[in-house]
């Protein structure tokens, strides 16, 4: 089968990696910006509420979250903006789109243990059901989770029994590889078609996503297992000491690669929508607001509830951690 097959299958298909719930941070295989500060999610729902200030998005907005898992990112930017802005919270319509019931059931019950009946979910389980007019759209490492083709000086990768050769050809693949410099490595598939779904489903919005990667293509392979918080090449040699068979692998951990942004800059420009930034996670964050309200809850909460949330939150911003490898980009679309 292609590579972008094996890789679907992992993730997605049956008894794939994500078709069911899985811990995130400390108890899990890997940790992400949700999983690691509330005040990730406190900095989004502060820059949503400088969108409707701005007049960008109307009180009755859509806000909706593309591959939430459990639901704590959303739930932390509900969560802000009751404390920030409350009379948000009750006029904003509230919408994650995941294309598995088993996690759909795991969000509807964290939000009502969290908020009651006071936030209602909406669930779609494809942005093509979706039809808005005023949306803000987030998302939190996604692109890394797209099925990708595997390229090698002309060759697009298959996979026989979990080993990959370098036999095929595909145009569209050496056409892409070509576009982005790339003599090896990996080739996305799926971003044309959801930037595509994303524009055709609002008349007027604004996409945030953060997720790690360059906007130039990386020179060589970045393909990669997240096992348990360890980190192993997907061309590991069978003599290093932390090889594991791939079929021990196979979805029972994470399988990702870096993202090369100008690739999704690409696909939203072809689908008529403007990238508006590019920034480093830690310039994103403190322009969102995020000092700001680490000194609010500093005005407000004892020093050693401050000073344990402040630690949280620098590892969003510190370069040697979350910081600077992760990226946000943005992109609008108006009337």
């Amino acid at each position: 089968m292609r590579f972008s097959e094996y890789m679907g299958e992992w993730l997605y298909g049956e008894d794939g990696y994500y078709a069911t719930y899985k811990n995130i941070g400390k108890e899990g295989d890997f940790y992400t910006a949700v999983s690691t500060s509330k005040f990730f999610g406190g900095s989004v729902a502060k820059h949503i509420i400088s969108l409707v200030d701005e007049g960008f998005l109307q009180p009755n907005a859509t806000i909706c979250e593309i591959g939430a898992h459990h639901g704590y990112f959303l739930a932390d930017v509900c969560e802000f903006l009751y404390t920030l802005r409350p009379e948000l919270l009750e006029n904003f319509e509230f919408v994650i789109i995941e294309r598995f019931d088993d996690l759909q059931k795991q969000q509807r019950e964290y939000f009502f243990e969290s908020f009651g009946d006071v936030v209602k979910i909406t669930h779609y389980k494809s942005l093509r059901e979706l039809k808005r007019k005023n949306a803000f759209f987030i998302a939190n490492e996604i692109f890394d989770a797209f099925p990708c083709e595997l390229y090698f000086k002309g060759k697009t990768a298959r996979v026989e029994d979990h080993d990959v050769v370098f036999e095929d050809e595909d145009e569209w693949v050496s056409q892409k590889a070509k576009k982005y410099s790339k003599d090896r490595g990996e080739i996305a598939i799926g971003y044309e078609e959801f930037a595509k779904e994303m524009a055709a489903s609002c008349e007027k919005f604004e996409f945030v996503t953060f997720d790690y990667g360059e906007m130039q293509a990386r020179p060589d392979f970045s393909l990669r297992v997240y096992t348990q918080h360890k980190v192993l090449p997907f061309f590991l040699p069978e003599d290093d000491e932390d090889y594991v068979a791939r079929e021990k692998l196979y979805k029972k951990s994470d399988i990702t690669y870096d993202v090369t942004f100008a690739h999704v800059k690409d696909a939203f420009e072809e689908a008529g929508v403007k990238m508006k930034s590019f920034k480093a996670q830690m310039v994103a964050l403190v322009d969102m607001g995020l000092l700001e309200l680490l000194e609010m809850l500093k005005e407000n909460v004892e020093e050693k509830l401050y000073k344990q949330e402040l630690e949280k939150a620098k590892m969003l911003i510190m370069p040697n951690f979350l910081g600077e490898r992760f990226k946000m980009m943005s992109f609008r679309k108006e009337n």
